[in-house]
């Protein structure tokens, strides 16, 4: 009788061809998803780069007694390529002509922007932020209230 200790030629090429059909599928389903990422990239929609700041800023303003810190808009006669605007909670948005990008503290939270300006001013006793926001061709000029 004999030993049948090891694998065999044919498990040996079984288990061959069953890798070979899983590393094919595998290729396949990644190729798909970063030809699909790579779409992503190239098509920016400004109106929802806009809604995505939007839900940023508004949350920021919407919190019970928040106070600008400090609000600093571009320069046009001293070419100065960033503009923010800072809260008493530590929390600060700043547009970097550059990145072409709106910061929250750090984090990117929307790209592909033209232009961005934050102005402060207090109209009729209330405090209001000014934001005027131009992403691809659309220009957004949009005035938000602080809570007192």
């Amino acid at each position: 009788m004999k030993s049948e200790k090891g694998i065999t030629l044919i498990s040996l090429t079984v288990y061959l061809i069953a890798m070979v059909i899983v590393v094919a599928v595998v290729a396949v389903v990644s190729g798909y998803f970063y030809k699909n990422t790579k779409g992503l990239k190239e098509n920016i929609d400004p109106i929802g780069e806009y809604t995505k700041f939007n839900a940023f800023f508004s949350e920021e303003l919407n919190h019970e007694n928040i106070k600008v810190l400090e609000c600093n808009t571009k320069n046009k006669q001293t070419e100065q390529k960033e503009s923010y605007i800072v809260f008493d909670d530590g929390v600060q948005y700043t547009f970097i002509k550059e990145n072409k990008g709106i910061y929250r503290n750090k984090v990117k939270i929307c790209r592909e922007i033209e232009d961005c300006d934050f102005t402060y001013e207090i109209i009729n006793g209330k405090a209001v932020v000014i934001v005027n926001f131009t992403a691809g061709n659309k220009t957004r000029n949009t005035t938000y209230t602080l809570k007192n």
